[in-house]
């Protein structure tokens, strides 16, 4: 009963529009280990910890065993039913019944209203599936497992990328706090000079209360940097499945930002859909739900059980194993739901409409899945540019900071010069390291979206 499932096909780009021709690879791309490609054995080592240790990645596999569980139960109903029985009644009847009655009664039981009845057997039940309602059934949880499944990988993604992110958000807080604690030394000297040159007459209180203000300034900028980078790393980890202090130790000791290669082979639209564990998933949804329209729809027709019991039964608990209280019934049953006001013909269109859902869905995370990766190649490829930029900004602000330095010095300019380059060069400096931490960032971005990692093992 019902549509037999057909995969659904979507028309997808042949390459992806951000992507230049020498990225687009044409043989499928590995990605598996794609954090190996930093080379940062910190990362590495603080990611294969959370593939064995994170508690979401646990609770998504026990899902996946409740599935295949559930599939178990599904598929018992096509099975004959067997249950065995046995019980003991103490039995009373009325003597205020009508004479035959209590005649016929007190001939089977002696003249006694009360008796004993030991009885023990089975009852088997066998529904037969002729339209195929509980293969649907069975059809529709192996569909679920399947997005079980990808719902793990999927997990799996998120987990890795997630660790990656919070380890580089770790290094770059230590890289720009680096850079604010140079910059506190170098207007620290400031300060010094402008102190030394009012004490000579040379400048006035105004100089050294600006050059105050400005190493104040820097100086504030090093707590805040200080409690986003203790949180990054409360956060990972969390991410290991340990307490959020249990990193502090191996974590605090400073290390560069881990980067990558300025390209990165993407791969195929095409192939994107086979490797992105949410595009997966959505399928196994579609299918699931394609099943249980037949479900729905075997409701309409007659059920057929073949029935049977066999047992002993005796009023003497001596006479139970003999022959003459074995008794047995068995036969053909047919169950036909004549009239339910509607109810089966509306869980039908109930069904189709989660189908149609469910189709809708899917074409949906297609389309996500590809902007996803469109938004990972614009971003990675303009920060990268980003940051070429500020690189070539603070080279020159350095060069323009000392210069005004040797001027102020010698009485040539005023200390505003040097306060205002002394500020530019902190600030393209910090501004370089967020660069520097968001095109690492970026690129993280650029192997979630891809889906790369759920093939990863976990054992």
């Amino acid at each position: 009963m019902g549509p037999n499932y057909v995969e659904p096909k979507m028309e997808v780009p042949e390459k992806f529009s951000e992507v230049s021709q020498g990225e687009a690879a044409p043989e499928p791309v590995d990605l598996s280990r794609w954090w190996t490609i930093f080379k940062d054995p910190r990362l590495d080592g603080l990611i294969e910890q959370a593939i064995q240790s994170n508690k979401d990645l646990k609770v998504a596999e026990a899902r996946v065993r409740e599935a295949r569980a559930f599939r178990g139960v599904v598929a018992a109903d096509a099975y004959p039913q067997i249950t065995a029985s046995g019980s003991y009644t103490r039995i009373r009847r009325s003597e205020n019944q009508s004479p035959s009655a209590s005649a016929f009664q007190a001939g089977n039981t002696g003249g006694n209203n009360e008796q004993d009845l030991f009885d023990a057997g089975f009852d088997a039940s066998w529904e037969i599936d002729i339209f195929g309602g509980i293969r649907r059934s069975v059809e529709a949880a192996e569909a679920d497992i399947g997005a079980s499944e990808e719902n793990l990988h999927d997990v799996l993604v998120s987990l890795l990328a997630e660790v990656a992110r919070n380890y580089i958000q770790l290094r770059g807080d230590q890289l720009r706090i680096a850079i604010a604690s140079e910059n506190i030394d170098s207007q620290r000297k400031t300060l010094e000079l402008t102190q030394e040159r009012f004490a000579a007459g040379l400048s006035s209180q105004l100089d050294v209360t600006q050059a105050r203000a400005q190493l104040a300034v820097t100086e504030s900028e090093i707590p805040r940097l200080e409690s986003s980078a203790r949180q990054a790393i409360h956060q990972i980890g969390v991410l290991l499945g340990r307490e959020p202090g249990a990193l502090l130790d191996e974590l605090l000791t400073e290390a560069p930002v881990p980067t990558g290669p300025p390209e990165v082979p993407v791969g195929l639209p095409s192939e994107l859909l086979r490797r992105r564990p949410d595009v997966r998933k959505a399928e196994r949804e579609l299918a699931a739900a394609t099943a249980r329209i037949g479900v729905a729809t075997a409701d309409l027709f007659p059920k057929f059980f073949l029935t049977g019991s066999v047992g002993q039964q005796s009023v003497n608990f001596s006479d139970i194993a003999l022959p003459e209280s074995r008794f047995w019934s068995f036969g053909p049953t047919i169950s036909w739901p004549v009239f339910s006001g509607g109810r089966i013909r509306a869980n039908i269109r109930v069904e189709n409409a989660r189908q149609e859902q469910a189709a809708e869905r899917y074409e949906q995370t297609v389309l996500n899945a590809l902007k996803d990766v469109e938004d990972a190649l614009v971003a990675y490829a303009k920060e990268q540019k980003t940051r070429r930029f500020l690189k070539e900004s603070v080279d020159a602000t350095r060069l323009a900071v000392d210069i005004s330095n040797e001027l102020y010095s010698g009485g040539l300019v005023d200390f505003l010069n040097v306060l205002v380059n002394e500020r530019s060069l902190f600030q393209t400096q910090d501004s370089l390291a967020q660069s520097e931490q968001i095109v690492s960032s970026n690129l993280v971005a650029l192997f979630k979206a891809l889906g790369g990692g759920w093939d990863v093992s976990m054992y």
